[in-house]
Formats: C-alpha cells, structure tokens, sequence
C-alpha cells in the first residue's frame, strides 16, 4: 500500500514532533500505518460511509489522544493522510467540525488530482516525507 499525505498534514506532524509533550506521536503513527493491510486500517469512524473509498477520522491512544483524518482508495490501494491533531497539551483542540471535515475532503480530491501530495514511507527505522513525483518512483 503506498501512503501519502498533503503539505498540511506534513506540517502539523512536524510541528507536534517538536514538542515532547507529543512524544509517542511517531511511534504511535508508525505503529497504526505502516506494515498493514488496508481491511486493518478501516477501524475508525467512516465519515463518507462509502466501501470503496473510505473518509476515516481514526483516534490513536484513546480520548485525549490524536485524531487522524485520511482517504483510502481501496482499488489503487492508496492512503491519503490530510490532517491530524491531538486532543491535550499545548496544542491541543477538540474534533473538527462538520465544514472543516467537508473542507479536507474537497482539499485531498483537489491535491490528489494534481499530484501535490508527500509520498510517506517507513525505512530503516527512519520515517521519510518525499515529494510526490509521478513516473519517478
């Protein structure tokens, strides 16, 4: 499964990454995303209610965790990372609300079909946010 996610994902991810009140954050991504199978990955709130690409908003490490929001394209076998947050700490928020879930969704469809996305990939115990570069994989 190929991963990818929007520049706004990237940056909030690196954001919290530099506060260690958000220190299993990595791992924590790590452990949920990488080396799974796609069935695996539909474990959270199904915000589309579709079966063919599911809209996910994903809790991580329960109620005062992190929220995830990604797009799965299970024909391509495609994950598409658009935002994240926590739920404590200095940056801490509560969910997002229902514009803001539409407003995501509209941004993934528009960066997919203009291949503005960050490939992800877990190598070597090293997590990696490449530019998207079509034809050059």
């Amino acid at each position: 499964m190929n991963i990818f996610c929007t520049d706004r994902f990237k940056i909030e991810f690196e954001k919290l990454l530099s506060k260690k009140q958000y220190r299993t954050l990595k791992q924590d991504f790590i452990k949920y995303f990488f080396n799974k199978k796609i069935e695996e990955l539909l474990s959270g709130t199904n915000l589309n209610n579709s079966k063919e690409t599911p809209y996910i908003k994903k809790r991580l490490r329960g109620s005062g965790g992190y929220r995830f929001y990604f797009l799965i394209l299970i024909k391509e076998e495609n994950l598409y990372l658009m935002f994240l947050h926590p739920k404590t700490g200095p940056y801490g928020a509560p969910n997002i609300n229902n514009e803001s879930k539409a407003m995501l969704y509209k941004d993934i469809l528009e960066k997919i079909k203009s291949d503005e996305l960050f490939t992800v990939t877990y190598t070597n115990k090293e997590l990696l946010f490449t530019e998207y570069a079509p034809g050059k994989e």
